[in-house]
């Protein structure tokens, strides 16, 4: 691909990521085509269908998580790791207005179970290092917490801060302060 086509198709990509978040899945292409400063005919040559710039939108972000679930084990404490990165993944979800569903309706199957996969294991990566740590209990599967993320994130629509306050206090529960060691330990041990 030219130099020149390939910035095309990434500009059409992230202005489109940027109109979802906006306006939802159902976004004007037309609108997408002229804000990323291509016509019509450049936008439909990249993506023939609106599926197909939904699928490249929606991949490109799932790839961008799992990278910052890398990162983050990197930089920081498995917790604080884990908790940054479910934060993160409620933004995802918030962002995504619409698009996973407009997915389901006529996307190759195999695209959600893919993108799925992959959050997983990131995810997993994570969870596994929180746990080693003592940081979690034993019965937290990454679905669990990946559930809990996504349900904040659709109950706080177009709320950020409130969608990250609740995530918070659904992580750390309705204790006035951390628990003791020992009543972690206990914790963990003892659902």
């Amino acid at each position: 691909m030219r130099a020149d086509a390939r910035r095309n198709r990434e500009r059409i990509v992230d202005v489109a990521g940027v109109a979802i978040a906006e306006q939802g899945a159902d976004a004007s292409l037309e609108e997408i085509a002229r804000r990323a400063g291509v016509g019509s005919a450049t936008l439909h040559r990249h993506f023939p269908t609106r599926q197909a710039l939904l699928e490249a939108v929606f991949t490109g972000r799932v790839e961008a998580l799992c990278d910052q679930a890398g990162a983050l084990a990197a930089d920081l404490a498995p917790r604080a790791a884990l908790t940054d990165w479910l934060r993160a993944v409620g933004r995802h979800a918030a962002a995504n207005r619409g698009l996973a569903a407009s997915l389901l309706r006529g996307a190759d199957p195999s695209l959600g179970r893919t993108c799925h996969a992959m959050i997983t294991a990131a995810g997993d990566e994570l969870l596994a290092a929180a746990r080693r740590a003592g940081d979690v209990r034993a019965d937290v599967s990454i679905v669990d917490l990946l559930t809990l993320a996504n349900a904040v994130a659709l109950s706080t629509e177009g709320d950020p801060s409130e969608a990250d306050r609740l995530l918070t206090l659904a992580l750390t529960g309705i204790h006035p302060e951390s628990p003791t060691s020992s009543t972690r330990e206990s914790y963990v041990q003892h659902p």
